[in-house]
């Protein structure tokens, strides 16, 4: 059944539809997956009521063939394919060996090393995905940045900077490139080359960077880690008493903040069946089984160690037995309590993006029986989550605090669902699978750079080279492929068309060109990058760069091509939009490395807008002069 009804109709209901969608997608309190289906469903059945002409398809601008081909574009696929690749690269630790030659043994080198690896970081990110460099980065730079006396948090966010300002330079840096390219083609234009746009892309890269290197860490606060939050002064010792079932603290109840027997404590939190309990403590009983953190001095703690079943807890395991030596005198009978303890370790861990525990309950992971460490705390956003433990759904990026055995925290260090961020710039042998994997990412991105196959083509065959080779199996394959990727770029692809064929896109581009200062190209460049990186702030760079590609392109098609313009105008008002799109510096929901870092460095939405939207204006301003002089606008 297809309705008949007036054009305009169809262009205001789909101007509606995505406004929604945009305010859905900057919400985020519907998953970004139900927002996705949603959107195709009204598109599909929408298209299956109307009918909206389209001179390219007699079936009607909005057939179900339209909308879904979004899923099968080639471009989506080139980008799930290098995330498949991506995480060969972190699963036979290639890129950590190559880190390992930036990272100096000499800790008089370690800013040299800092720098070296932010560098490194910068030029990789225009050759690879991204966010697999980041989390290879992570841990050695909290290392490097204490080895120099930097708190973490100074650094984190210029490293997820620095990878984007790379994307930026190369067809291949960044999917929201190669989506731009793929809008194109399906608009009836040339693609956009590998190194089509690297030029003003490497000179935008250069001053972000120097920005990003000199000025964002002075810009950031210090702030406490999850550490700090949930344990206490670095100066008390911290240990966990387990409570027995004959343990004479069972039945002891919280009085006045005080447990009895245990005033010379400092209970911070316990841990009772999956899930934690922080003060107040008013009211509560201490069970069997339950575990208690506990704070206070080395002699107290000392002394409570020998009565209680319990293990010191300590983020660097050689100092407690280092103090532990300070305080013997030569005589086996003058050694401290604590020293003759188990002696066990606070770690934080980060759930990485591909981690097979991403929607999982604390209940459903079982932490504590597969893993063999207890988790104290999680930490979302750089905000301490305090609810229930085990009802917890991880995310992308949590930070957990856990406590275990030294062996168990090295374990994990090579489990590829977590990054042990108390971490260690131990140097790492090369794993066998290292020098296929880096031979495979080679050959990819010579094959398409070098034009010999299509990058979706090449993007491809090195994904299931990684897969045939055994850097990864196809189970640990099937996880690298994010699924809010493919939702979302899906049907904003059908979005996009659907504007198209309904004029929507037309009339967004005659606003702009209503706008009275936009009399001019330079102008009109100027101000739509401005809306773009507004835009890409506030939602996903990707959608922002779908969405917006066709704006840009009928720019273009309504100015005149001056006859001096070495580049086509619908050249430049593209790569304008790859440029903006990439500009999401000013929120941690633009991109996905913003995320990865909030954790590590403590930050808040707020230090994005702090530090980002200075990078933002300092980069178009950029852009104005390279559209000015390189382009010749």
């Amino acid at each position: 059944m297809n309705f008949v009804i007036h054009p305009d109709i169809h262009m205001w209901f789909m101007l509606a539809v995505t406004a929604i969608a945009v305010f859905a997608f900057v919400r985020e309190k519907i998953p970004l997956e139900i927002t996705s289906i949603a959107l195709m469903t009204v598109l599909l059945v929408y298209g299956q009521i109307f009918y909206i002409a389209d001179p390219a398809s007699p079936e009607g601008g909005l057939n179900p063939q339209t909308v879904l081909s979004g899923f099968a574009n080639p471009s989506l696929i080139a980008v799930l394919a290098l995330l498949v690749m991506g995480q060969g690269m972190i699963h036979t630790e290639s890129l950590r060996f190559v880190t390992n030659f930036l990272v100096f043994r000499n800790q008089k080198f370690a800013w040299l090393s800092l720098v070296s690896l932010l560098v490194f970081v910068c030029v990789m990110s225009g050759l690879m995905n991204n966010t697999p460099l980041v989390i290879i980065a992570i841990p050695l730079l909290q290392v490097l940045a204490k080895s120099v006396g930097m708190a973490s948090n100074r650094i984190m966010m210029p490293l997820s900077f620095v990878a984007i300002l790379g994307g930026m330079t190369t067809l291949v840096g960044s999917s929201t490139n190669l989506l731009v390219s793929s809008t194109m083609v399906e608009l009836g234009y040339e693609p956009l080359g590998f190194f089509d746009f690297f030029v003003p892309g490497a000179i935008l890269a250069v001053v972000g960077f120097v920005y990003v290197l000199f000025v964002v860490p002075y810009m950031l606060p210090k702030r406490k880690t999850i550490t700090e939050e949930l344990v206490g002064d670095e100066k008390e010792f911290v240990a966990e008493l387990d409570i027995a079932e004959d343990s004479k603290l069972v039945g002891v109840e919280c009085v006045e903040g005080v447990f009895p027997g245990l005033e010379d404590m400092n209970v911070k939190l316990i841990q009772r069946a999956g899930h934690l309990i922080l003060p107040p403590f008013e009211g509560y009983k201490i069970n069997k089984g339950d575990i208690l953190i506990v704070a206070t001095t080395r002699q107290t703690l000392g002394n409570w160690l020998s009565k209680y079943p319990g293990f010191l807890l300590s983020e660097e395991e050689a100092e407690v037995i280092e103090g532990g030596k300070e305080e013997k005198s030569g005589d086996d009978e003058n050694k401290s309590p604590i020293e003759g303890t188990e002696t066990r370790v606070l770690a934080q861990i980060m759930i990485t993006p591909a981690s097979r525990m991403i929607d999982m309950s604390m209940e459903h992971v079982n932490f504590h029986k597969q893993f063999g460490a207890i988790i104290l705390g999680i930490q979302r956003r750089a905000r301490v989550v305090r609810r229930r433990l085990g009802r917890i759904r991880l995310e992308a990026g949590d930070v957990l605090l856990i406590a275990g055995k030294n062996s168990v925290v090295n374990n994990l260090r090579n489990n590829p669902d977590f990054i042990v961020l108390s971490g260690s710039k131990r140097d790492l042998p090369v794993p066998g699978k290292a020098p296929i994997a880096i031979g495979v990412f080679l050959l990819t991105i010579g094959s398409a750079a070098s034009g010999f196959v299509s990058i979706p083509a090449a993007a491809f065959a090195g994904a299931a080279a990684m897969i045939a080779s055994g850097c990864l199996n196809i189970r640990q394959a099937t996880r690298a492929i994010d699924r809010k990727i493919f939702l979302l770029v899906g049907s904003m692809l059908a979005l996009g068309n659907a504007l198209q064929v309904t004029g929507g896109a037309g009339y967004i581009s005659s606003l702009i060109m209503g706008a009275s200062f936009a009399n001019t190209p330079l102008a009109m460049v100027a101000l739509l990058f401005i809306i773009v990186a507004f835009t890409t702030n506030i939602m996903t760079n990707n959608a922002c760069a779908i969405l917006f590609t066709p704006i840009a392109l009928s720019l273009a098609e309504s100015i005149p091509q001056p006859p001096d313009l070495e580049y086509s105008l619908s050249f430049i008002f593209a790569v304008t939009v790859v440029f903006a799109a990439n500009c999401s510096f000013a929120s941690p929901i633009g991109y996905q490395t913003n995320l990865l870092v909030m954790g590590p460095g403590q930050y808040r939405f707020r230090d994005f807008i702090k530090a980002g939207v200075p990078l933002v204006l300092l980069l178009w301003c950029t852009y104005i002069i390279v559209a000015w002089s390189y382009f010749g606008l």
